[in-house]
């Protein structure tokens, strides 16, 4: 079952500020992937599989 992204970076315990840092991206980029305004590129896809130890196709980045 698939989880938003806001979900899956809590279930990690982060909040904006660090997650934004493990990935490597603004926390307004981050905020707008959250928030289905924009969507990451595949590099990035792979970071925040990466840091929230998650698969992609279990992320729901629409909302």
């Amino acid at each position: 079952m698939a989880i938003t992204l806001k979900a899956a970076r809590m279930n990690k315990g982060y909040d904006r500020n660090k997650a934004s840092k493990l990935i490597g991206i603004s926390i307004d980029t981050l905020s707008n992937y959250e928030r289905g305004k924009t969507f990451p590129d595949v590099p990035i896809i792979k970071k925040i599989e990466e840091v929230y130890e998650i698969k992609y196709d279990d992320i729901n980045f629409l909302i």
